[in-house]
């Protein structure tokens, strides 16, 4: 009881609300969104296509929405650019379980993207702000545990809702967010947020972001580092269903299983790896999280049963545990203190992997088959580590350079 007292106690009470409000956020999405598809094709006449536009323009319109939303955060402050995410979230999926032409569908789920877009990196930047150095390595690995939380348990609510009314999760998708958004609010206030936001607000504009991200090129080597990143995780996440499903008898059965392991995994290890991992620096995680990259490709592309199959999912989700925290460290220390939301928003970017890493995937498996394609994105992988290497040589170069002038 102590210790957790003393766990509790070493984060700010915001810090702790919104790691708790991302498992329910992401339960409640998890709840509703993977059944999106599903939703369409039994409750609209939408074709096959036109679903696939509806759901793909989400990840399109959230690509660009992070650099807007922190950017506006950096300018008017975290609280009031988060709660109209949230409060813009409840609408969408009350929307989703209510409109029946396909162009409300698009629009929605733009919103949708717009919304994640906006919430997710101002409050890792909100996160940052309430956090000391030493310890936001801590905590980004708790914020993406608290994901893996959310995402392991929505599916099973939202297929038990879905028997009960197909619209049934959107509603309570809605209803969650709404929730969250109110007590958010009130807790933002009790603590005090808009003292913190008037020390951390800055006149940043756009005009100026676009500048100093464009003439960044550290943080260029860090988004092409993660585009790549993301282009590899995609073939995972999306492609290896297909590739089961063709290559093995139970293949859907199990894409399922391995889905569960990597949420297994991500539970299980996120608190013990993220312990080792603070004992070196951001860029040796993702090294050595890419190497568990494309040792579990490589698994992939020669298993040939489930048990091998596993295996190299359970690596690859090791990869993972690494990567993503290292990969927000990085963009932390990058970021001037005064453009936090404005470089954690431009980290978005890398989303543009999530985009391109479907139809890449698809062309290789189709033209050259799964082993090829695992194969390739293996060495894919590896060589996204050379961006991160020239980002941080370059940072490191750019601090001595610092240092010298002020000795």
């Amino acid at each position: 009881m102590n210790r957790l007292r003393g766990f509790i106690g070493s984060y700010h009470p915001i810090v702790l609300t919104l790691i708790l409000g991302t498992v329910m956020a992401r339960a409640a999405s998890s709840m509703s969104l993977p059944f999106l598809a599903i939703y369409l094709s039994r409750h609209t006449s939408m074709s096959a296509v036109m679903i696939g536009v509806v759901i793909g323009m989400g990840a399109l319109a959230g690509t660009v929405g992070g650099f807007v939303g922190g950017t506006l955060s950096d300018r008017f402050g975290r609280r009031s650019i988060m709660l109209i995410a949230l409060f813009g979230w409840a609408f969408v999926f009350t929307g989703f379980a209510l409109v029946t032409l396909p162009v409300w569908f698009m629009l929605l789920n733009m919103m949708n993207g717009l919304c994640r877009s906006f919430y997710e990196p101002v409050s890792q930047a909100l996160m940052a702000d309430l956090t000391e150095p030493a310890k936001r390595l801590k905590v980004f690995s708790m914020r993406y545990m608290a994901i893996n939380v959310g995402v392991a348990v929505g599916p099973l609510l939202g297929a038990f809702f879905a028997t009960l009314n197909g619209s049934l999760p959107f509603l309570l998708t809605g209803v969650i967010y709404f929730v969250y958004a109110v007590a958010l609010y009130i807790l933002l206030i009790t603590f005090g947020i808009k003292k913190i936001e008037g020390e951390k607000k800055s006149p940043v504009t756009f005009g100026s972001a676009i500048k100093v991200i464009r003439s960044d090129m550290t943080f260029r080597f860090y988004i092409f580092g993660g585009i790549i990143g993301a282009i590899g995780y995609s073939q995972v996440m999306v492609t290896l269903s297909q590739y089961l499903e063709h290559s093995f008898t139970d293949g859907v059965k199990m894409f399922a299983i391995l889905m569960s392991v990597n949420a297994i995994v991500v539970i299980a290890f996120q608190i013990p790896f993220t312990r080792i991992a603070e004992k070196y620096t951001p860029f040796m995680a993702i090294a050595f999280g890419n190497l568990m990259f494309a040792l579990g490709d490589i698994g992939f592309a020669f298993s040939h049963s489930l048990v091998w199959l596993i295996l190299s999912m359970a690596i690859f989700t090791l990869g993972e545990i690494l990567n993503y925290p290292a990969a927000n460290m990085l963009i932390d220390k990058l970021a001037p203190e005064h453009m936090r939301g404005t470089y954690f928003g431009a980290q978005t970017l890398t989303n543009a992997g999530h985009f391109m890493g479907p139809w890449i995937g698809g062309f290789l498996l189709a033209s050259y088959g799964g082993n090829t394609l695992y194969l390739c994105m293996a060495l894919l992988t590896m060589g996204g580590t050379l961006f991160y290497w020239n980002g941080t040589k370059r940072l490191f170069r750019m601090k001595k350079t610092l240092n010298d002038r002020n000795m």
